[in-house]
């Protein structure tokens, strides 16, 4: 499983909501110039984002984004999987279909894989992302 750079990008803006979360709305220029990602590619992965719930979007010359949720209830696998579809090593795990799944002996070991990650991405939520680069930073928490 390979993260593309929108899931990386995607992280990486997420974490700069989070860590505003507090302050109210954060301009995507502010982002982008935090997070160095260049602004135009944040149009692009911030719409989905947007469309699925987890960003809201403001108007005006106070408008730009803020979480929906609060950090601690976003997970960094909810924001992978809106960016990137499934997390799966393979597309037969997503594939109940698939007319080798009785006798095949390496999907057990994919299905395996994907309940790793999953594990993984489904317990760091943007709270504990925040907190990490803020000792990482060294900012007061």
């Amino acid at each position: 499983m390979k993260i593309s750079t929108k899931g990386r990008y995607g992280i990486r803006l997420m974490l700069s909501l989070a860590l505003h979360y507090d302050k109210g709305t954060l301009a995507l220029k502010s982002i982008a110039r935090e997070q160095d990602i260049s602004e135009k590619y944040l149009e692009q992965i911030i719409n989905p984002l947007t469309k699925s719930g987890l960003v809201k979007s403001y108007r005006g010359a106070q408008g730009g984004y803020i979480l929906t949720r609060e950090p601690k209830d976003i997970t960094i696998g909810e924001v992978l999987r809106i960016l990137e579809g499934s997390l799966s090593p393979v597309d037969c795990v997503d594939n109940p279909m698939c007319p080798n799944s009785d006798t095949c002996v390496s999907l057990s070991i994919w299905k395996k894989m994907k309940e790793a990650l999953d594990d993984v991405v489904d317990n760091i939520s943007l709270a504990d992302m925040a907190e990490e680069y803020k000792e990482k930073n060294h900012i007061e928490i």
